[in-house]
């Protein structure tokens, strides 16, 4: 497989506080890894770095291009795309326009397909259909999520990092968005997931990295993750190993 990110030696400061420290990774093409950790690891700073969001210092190289002096934009309008912590759905608007609105950098370029795509993910997302023109600000939670996902896939990425999917969902609904991203791998997408929940991302994922106190602490196969001792104790529970 090809490598689609790189990153190498990166470090990234809040002022004079650093809050990721020489933090490398890799992401193949068609491939799930994840970053998993205790809250305040770091987790969504590293995220914010590699979309451009904030000031870093290190190598980043995005299908074999550095993104060192890329701005967010251009980073998106080349298939990178970020769904933040907070979703940061448009509340007042329908679902139908914040779909749209997901795919701003295709429809300033001119691209034809805008409609062809959100009719597909209407067909994959029956639920968002239904409620297309229901404002986003009236959706459940997991709803507001899997808008916050589609409104991503609009921009067409290659690479979809996500932050934190699951957070202040209730079980059953996290089930079912960790079930669409395993599917999303099928389409093509590479994924690069940060989680504090920790077993469904192994579960999902391909790789894993664990990051503390912005470092990386271990790295290897889920597989390998999920039942190694120290992940085990720390991250899944004691006895939970397997």
């Amino acid at each position: 497989m090809a490598t689609l990110l790189e990153v190498a030696d990166l470090h990234v400061a809040y002022g004079k506080v650093e809050a990721v420290h020489g933090v490398s990774l890799r992401v193949e093409d068609a491939q799930i890894v994840t970053v998993i950790g205790p809250n305040g690891a770091g987790k969504t700073t590293l995220l914010a770095a590699i979309m451009g969001l904030l000031p870093s210092r290190g190598s980043m190289s995005y299908a074999g291009n550095s993104l060192n002096t890329i701005e967010v934009e251009q980073r998106v309008a080349r298939g990178l795309t970020l769904v933040p912590e907070r979703r940061e759905l448009f509340a007042a608007m329908t679902v139908a326009d914040n779909l749209l609105l997901g795919a701003f950098q295709r429809f300033r370029a001119g691209e034809k397909t805008i409609a062809a795509t959100q009719d597909e993910i209407y067909q994959r997302f029956p639920r968002l259909a239904e409620r297309r023109a229901q404002l986003a600000g009236t959706l459940s939670g997991g709803e507001r999520q899997m808008l916050a996902l589609c409104r991503a896939l609009m921009a067409k990425p290659r690479l979809l990092m996500l932050d934190e999917p699951s957070l202040g969902l209730a079980p059953l609904i996290v089930k079912e968005i960790f079930s669409i991203i395993a599917t999303l791998k099928a389409t093509g997408v590479s994924i690069l997931l940060v989680e504090q929940n920790a077993r469904a991302a192994l579960q999902v994922a391909d790789y894993g990295y664990v990051l503390e106190t912005g470092e990386m602490a271990m790295e290897g196969a889920s597989s390998s993750l999920a039942t190694d001792a120290r992940v085990a104790a720390t991250y899944l529970g004691q006895g939970n190993a397997a």
